[in-house]
């Protein structure tokens, strides 16, 4: 065979991406393979790729060395690849919620953080720090379907809160108006509530 045709040859490895590992996602599968070439020397990042759920490695027979070191790192971190936590994006993806949802279920617990991290974005001094996740929260979170609950959850809590701030601004306008009646007849009406009594009133229940 010519040496220029033997030249063209590529190395190649592909590794599969099982569904424990991208939770149904393709933003989580394109995050597994971001992670991968992080990891990989400079020269050998864009030659991982992504394709029909499969990362592969393909180079030309002439950098055989730095074909063989690429496929030790990857199939290296692809033995704990299911356990490489989700980040923002990926979970807003896996389980079809919005980035509001994310922030405030992380605020209030529901949804547990696993840690935190801190990345440079590419090209800026400037870095960012955020939360990452559990996958196999996430993947219990997506079987058991509680985030609809949730989500029915935080629209009643809504709905009552609406109600509780219009009962207050109602019992505010008829304060004034009182008021205004005794500045203009000139008496004081003791039986008249004040807003001094609010929190009582709103401790006893009565909006619940």
């Amino acid at each position: 065979m010519p040496k220029d045709e033997t030249s063209d040859i590529e190395l190649m490895k592909t590794w599969t991406l099982t569904p424990a590992a991208t939770l149904g996602s393709a933003v989580r599968a394109k995050g597994i393979l971001l992670e991968l070439r992080a990891r990989l020397p400079l020269s050998s990042k864009k030659s991982l790729v992504l394709e029909s759920g499969e990362i592969v490695l393909a180079m030309p027979s002439a950098a055989k060395t730095e074909f063989q070191a690429a496929v030790g790192i990857v199939s290296t971190a692809m033995k704990d690849i299911e356990n490489l936590p989700v980040i923002p994006r990926e979970i807003q993806d896996i389980l079809v919620i919005k980035q509001g949802e994310r922030r405030r279920w992380l605020s209030d617990g529901r949804l547990p953080s696993a840690a935190t991290r801190t990345v440079r974005l590419a090209g800026r001094a400037k870095q960012i720090t955020f939360h990452v996740f559990d996958p196999r929260v996430v993947e219990e979170l997506l079987d058991s379907g509680e985030v609809d609950e949730w989500r029915e959850d935080d629209i009643t809590a809504a709905a009552e809160n609406r109600r509780r701030a219009a009962y207050k601004a109602k019992l505010t306008r008829s304060l004034k108006k009182r008021s205004k009646k005794t500045e203009v007849s000139g008496k004081s009406d003791d039986a008249s509530p004040s807003l001094d009594d609010w929190a009582e009133f709103d401790s006893e229940g009565f909006l619940r």
